[in-house]
């Protein structure tokens, strides 16, 4: 049965939102979005990643506010700056951030992490998952940005996956 559905709650959501998004249940839409719900999974397969093991699973509401927190604030601060712009204008730059975290899925999360969070822009990933370049829009002090995090996002993040 999982030879033929490899997800089958991704087949299932595929195609009520086939049928949500044409707002017909006429017969044509019922086998069309059953067709799209069976074969993108098969097709798509080899692209799942690995199954996630979470290690510490009370480390990820902390980091959920954590990163809650942080993105109020950067809004704030980031508005602030545009509108000060004229007085002092933003230090953008971009930094290298050395990683210890190269779990796939940690990664994952950590893009996501610093794509929601104004100022910060995930840059690229060398290959060896070892730097991290970020574009931050307005830095002070790069150590105290990198050690910021590290601690903040990538210890809890290795505390979860790794």
């Amino acid at each position: 049965m999982k030879r033929l559905f490899p997800a089958p709650w991704l087949s299932l959501a595929l195609w009520v939102l086939w049928l949500v998004l044409n707002l017909s249940i006429s017969p044509g839409n019922l086998l069309l979005g059953a067709i799209l719900g069976f074969c993108a999974p098969l097709m798509m397969r080899k692209l799942r990643p690995l199954p996630i093991r979470i290690r510490r699973p009370g480390v990820i509401l902390r980091l959920f506010f954590q990163v809650g927190r942080d993105v109020l604030a950067s809004n704030f601060a980031v508005a602030w700056g545009v509108l000060n712009a004229g007085r002092r204008p933003p230090r953008s730059q971009f930094i290298k951030v050395p990683l210890d975290l190269h779990d796939a899925n940690g990664l994952a999360v950590l893009s996501m992490i610093t794509t929601v969070i104004p100022g910060t822009v995930w840059s690229e990933l060398a290959l060896d998952r070892s730097i991290l370049l970020l574009h931050v829009f307005d830095l002070d002090d790069e150590a105290h940005f990198i050690q910021h995090f590290k601690t903040t996002y990538e210890r809890p993040l290795m505390e979860i996956f790794e």
